[in-house]
């Protein structure tokens, strides 16, 4: 598999488990393949409705932009097989 086909899983699984939270602005972070584990670890960024400013106060408040959440997919590189999803933790 090369790296398009990876991002391209990732993007599905992720799309396919959160399909009813209705998520928005998602897009690639970073994708790396890991030879020793034989795995595509793909980062994937999103949005979700509850992450977006409630009012004019709080867009004005913050940066008017949503929050986002990332996820790490890591993604077979035999099988095409989603292994895992998990957190992304992100420095302050």
């Amino acid at each position: 598999m090369d790296v398009k086909q990876a991002v391209v899983s990732a993007k599905k699984e992720i799309t396919e488990l959160f399909a009813d939270e209705q998520l928005t602005n998602i897009g690639l972070e970073d994708v790396e393949l890991d030879d020793q584990a034989n795995e595509w670890r793909v980062t994937i960024g999103f949005s979700r409705p509850w992450d977006e400013p409630r009012n004019s106060f709080a867009a004005v408040a913050g940066s008017g932009v949503p929050r986002r959440s990332y996820k790490i997919v890591r993604i077979s590189n035999t099988t095409d097989k989603a292994l895992s999803i998990k957190n992304r933790e992100i420095a302050n």
